[in-house]
């Protein structure tokens, strides 16, 4: 498992450009399952189990990850960016990135602190205040590596540090593929549908489309959630901890889940006896969103790993919580 996250992981694939992402995944799951790439990039699987379940089933993970994209070259020869995704300024500053298909080196720079008001050094920089800086002297040798439109993504540096924890940019939503790999290279019970999608960052798009396609009667997301156990956060602010296990919610900002699941759930953690907890704050939001309100509605849950400094180049996550969540998803498809 931790070879494939760490290979995933390693990838770039801001929305909308999840191609490398897509063929690795292709290159795993060849010869364990029959899929298709449908028009807007999402793999499509199926997997033939011992038996047909009377229900469909599907098992969902998105491929991209938040990043940005360039969206002008000054004269200077910096590039302006628009995010891709939800990311704050202050966790981009200062972080190097890679540029597009032949991706160029650069760093995340904005205006210099001597250089700002008092009241402007108060306040968090916008995403628009920033440029990258890849080392051209002017606009036109800019020009000679960089196109509008190319994408900006966070230099991979895949970590393990301290006691069992990871450190990697696009532990969301890496985690599920690689969960979803795995799956598929074992036996399963029962036949299973799995979609790798594109386009979650910005809108839950890519997961809209495969639903609609499998029309399933039960959906599973597998996600990355914030866990905010750092110092500075208390009480429900944590809204989730480390080496607790997996995350199951019972309702975000995008779904209400369905509370057979949500109680299935926690039974079968307690069967296997892992450690499974909930989130405790409303926030945030995944493909559930799209997928549960497809064609006549579908009863779905999601499985979150928590992940600690999400959408930045830096998140971190627990091996014990990646583990116990493989085993529960496993364990929930024989029982749903």
């Amino acid at each position: 498992m931790m070879r494939l996250l760490s290979e995933l992981c390693l990838l770039n694939g801001i929305s909308g450009d999840e191609s490398r992402v897509r063929e690795y995944i292709i290159r795993q799951i060849e010869g364990f399952c029959e899929y298709k790439v449908d028009n807007l990039g999402n793999i499509i699987a199926f997997k033939k189990g011992e038996l047909t379940p009377g229900k469909r089933i599907l098992v969902s993970a998105h491929m991209d990850e938040v990043g940005f994209i360039v969206n002008y070259i000054n004269d200077d020869g910096n590039l302006k960016i628009s995010s891709v995704g939800g990311i704050e300024a202050t966790a981009a500053l200062g972080k190097r990135v890679l540029v597009g298909e032949s991706e160029i080196s650069g760093v995340i720079g904005s205006v210099a602190v001597h250089n700002l008001s008092k009241e402007e050094r108060e306040k968090s920089p916008s995403i628009s205040a920033l440029c990258v800086d890849i080392g051209a002297e002017n606009k036109e040798e800019a020009e000679k590596f960089v196109n509008l439109g190319d994408s900006v993504c966070f230099e991979p540096d895949f970590q393990e540090i301290g006691n069992g924890k990871i450190l990697s940019k696009a532990i969301d939503d890496r985690f599920g593929c690689a969960v979803m790999i795995k799956l598929l290279q074992c036996e399963l019970k029962y036949d299973t549908y799995f979609t790798f999608v594109v386009q979650e960052e910005t809108g839950l798009r890519g997961a809209k489309v495969a639903a609609y396609t499998v029309n399933p009667d039960v959906a599973v997301v597998l996600e990355a959630t914030t866990a905010s156990d750092i110092p500075g956060a208390d009480n429900e602010k944590k809204v989730c901890v480390q080496g607790n296990g997996p995350v199951v919610s019972f309702m975000d900002r995008s779904t209400i889940y369905s509370r057979e699941l949500y109680k299935l759930a926690f039974d079968t953690a307690k069967d296997i006896g892992i450690p499974c907890q909930t989130k405790t704050m409303i926030a945030g939001g995944n493909d559930a969103g799209a997928i549960h309100t497809t064609r006549g509605g579908v009863k779905t849950i999601a499985v979150s790993l928590p992940c600690r400094y999400i959408h930045s180049p830096s998140g971190v996550a627990d091996v014990r919580d990646i583990e116990s969540s493989y085993k529960l998803v496993k364990e929930m498809l024989q029982r749903i």
